[in-house]
Parts: C-alpha cells; structure tokens; sequence
C-alpha cells in the first residue's frame, strides 16, 4: 500500500518538523528525479515514484543517524501499512544489495543489521527500487546533481566511497537512460 501524494507531503512535513535540515529539501529534489524519469518508463507511474522518492528518507524524522535512519524509516511505514514506501526506505542505500556499501555511520544493533541484510537476500530489486536509489544519488538538498557530482559530495563528507557502489550508480544511470532511450540530465533540465 502506499500513501497519495498530499498524505506523503503530510508525513515529510511532520517529519522535517521534528528535525528540520537539508534531508527535507533532499526527499523533494529526488521526487521530482523520480517522477521525470518514470514519466518515460512505461512500466512505471509517475505519481507513484514522486511519492516513493518523497518518502525515502523518511526515517530523518527520528534524529540524525546514519543507517538507522533506513531502519526507522522502514519500520515508521510498515506501521502506518505503506509498505511499498517501507520497502524503498530500506533498499535506497544499497546499490548492490548489500550493508557493507553502506556510507556513513553504521548505528543499528547487530540484529538490525541482520534484519536489513536478511530483507535485501529475500527481496531482490524491482525498478523503483532502483529508480529512488539513482534519485537518491541525483538529489542533492538545493538541486539536482549530475551522479558523480553527488557521489563526491557524499565521499566528501564522509571520507569515503565505496567502488562497487560508485559503480554500481552509474550502472542505474545507464540502466535508466535505456529504458527511457533519453538522457537523463535532459529529461531533468540539466544543460549539457
């Protein structure tokens, strides 16, 4: 199941309320990448990739975490019964499956981890689990970003980035720009 799009701008709102920062300005940035590439994906509905974008990061709403904020997101969803939208608050961050890419503070319990760990081996990705893990990694919280851009941006603050991941980004990107038969940073207004 999965929220309308003014239930899903309700929850961000909350959620940003309870701890406001550049996540909020982020989710909506990779909304929008969400619902302009699924527009040429036939497969795929615009309306419900805004809303799966909208709510990725979701699990901000709990505090400043790193990957427990893809726990809390999944669980927060999965309670409310919009577990479309639980799902991708826990597959964003792993391009190839996996927790070990992951970037950032690894705050969750050792049961947690496994949780997370056991749902990517049992779930394997579908399209908009890929497309809002490439928006994740489009948006940034003033704009869109070329990938590499924000993938910088990420190895920046963190100190790290992963290669399987890097890679595994740019492999959606091209993934994507076949499916649509478009480049995506057009079908985004990006120039050049």
């Amino acid at each position: 199941m999965l929220p309308t799009r003014e239930e899903a701008e309700k929850l961000l709102k909350e959620a940003a309320s309870r701890n406001p920062g550049p996540w909020e300005n982020h989710s909506r940035v990779a909304a929008h990448c969400a619902g302009c590439i699924a527009r040429y994906c036939p497969d795929l509905d615009e309306e419900k990739a805004y809303i799966l974008g909208l709510l990725h990061d979701i699990g901000r709403r709990f505090g400043v975490t790193g990957m427990r904020h893809v726990y809390d997101g999944y669980r927060y969803l999965e309670e409310l019964g919009y577990d479309e939208a639980a799902r991708v608050c826990l597959t964003h961050s792993f391009v190839t499956a996996s927790v070990a890419e992951y970037v950032g503070p690894r705050d969750t319990t050792p049961e947690e981890t496994e949780e997370i760990s056991r749902f990517l081996a049992e779930h394997p990705m579908n399209d908009y689990d890929r497309l809002i893990i490439l928006c994740d990694a489009l948006a940034g919280s003033e704009g869109v970003l070329r990938v590499e851009e924000r993938m910088n941006d990420v190895k920046r603050r963190y100190g790290t980035y992963p290669q399987k991941k890097w890679d595994g980004n740019l492999r959606l990107k091209s993934y994507f720009e076949d499916k649509t038969g478009k480049d995506l940073y057009e079908i985004l207004g990006m120039n050049g």
